[in-house]
């Protein structure tokens, strides 16, 4: 009797484990969040400082007449469509966090009216909120050690999660 307890209590534990290695994947929960939709541009907010002071705060209250959309999938790949309101979408680029999984690395290349045509918006941007069905990045002079004298400029990018449709 005791023996057939044993078998059926080491039988339920090898199913338990077999069941509970299936449910494991490889990307962690915050990686979740930002391929699990599309988002799009919300608002944008730049913030120009001096040192630690803040001097004047621009919101971007342009008349786009495209939605810009940042996409990542689950396979690191993302894309940005329309930026600075110039109708394009970009080519595919790679996207990481870093190990504390603040920053967001992107290295998604966009035109834009700069002299140069062109930049990576995204290549180190602090992660300041993400959510279900938001998430906001901070990019520019985002680094934490600065003179107090340092003129810099930081952009704020608010972004929305958009429903995904799905047809029958």
């Amino acid at each position: 009797m005791k023996s057939k307890r044993a078998l059926l209590i080491i039988t339920g534990l090898l199913a338990a484990l077999i069941i509970n290695s299936c449910k494991k994947t490889t990307i962690s929960p915050i990686q979740q969040l930002f391929s699990g939709g599309t988002w799009e541009l919300a608002s944008l907010q730049t913030t120009y400082y001096t040192g630690n002071t803040a001097d004047s705060t621009v919101t971007d209250s342009s008349t786009c007449l495209t939605n810009q959309f940042f996409t990542f999938n689950t396979n690191y790949t993302c894309t940005y469509t329309n930026f600075d309101c110039i109708t394009q979408t970009s080519a595919a680029a790679t996207w990481s966090l870093t190990g504390n999984q603040l920053y967001l690395q992107a290295a998604v290349v966009c035109k834009d009216t700069t002299s140069a045509g062109s930049s990576t918006p995204f290549s180190y941007s602090q992660i300041e909120n993400l959510g279900i069905y938001s998430m906001v990045l901070n990019t520019g002079d985002i680094q934490p050690n600065y003179s107090l004298t340092a003129k810099r400029k930081i952009m704020q990018w608010g972004f929305i999660r958009q429903k995904s449709v799905t047809t029958q």
